[in-house]
């Protein structure tokens, strides 16, 4: 675990971010509150496209013919 007070931490604040992913990292303030600077770790990246399915009992067929209505309503 690494403490540093607020100053240093402002100062130094890329350095401290890449500590935080293998140690502890405290930073203090002079009226002693502290915090804990904790880095949000996303194990399996995926692409924002990437959405689960959704469970429906409407066929493809039935959204494809919705689709190409609205297409020719719109014209």
């Amino acid at each position: 675990m690494k403490i540093f007070n607020y100053s240093d931490a402002r100062q130094n604040f890329a350095a401290i971010l890449n500590t935080s992913l293998t140690e502890e990292v405290i930073i203090t303030r002079r009226d002693g509150s502290r915090f804990r600077i904790v880095p949000i770790i996303e194990k399996n990246r995926k692409s924002p496209f990437d959405v689960e399915g959704v469970k429906s009992s409407v066929k493809t067929s039935e959204i494809i013919s919705i689709i190409r209505k609205g297409r020719e309503d719109s014209y």
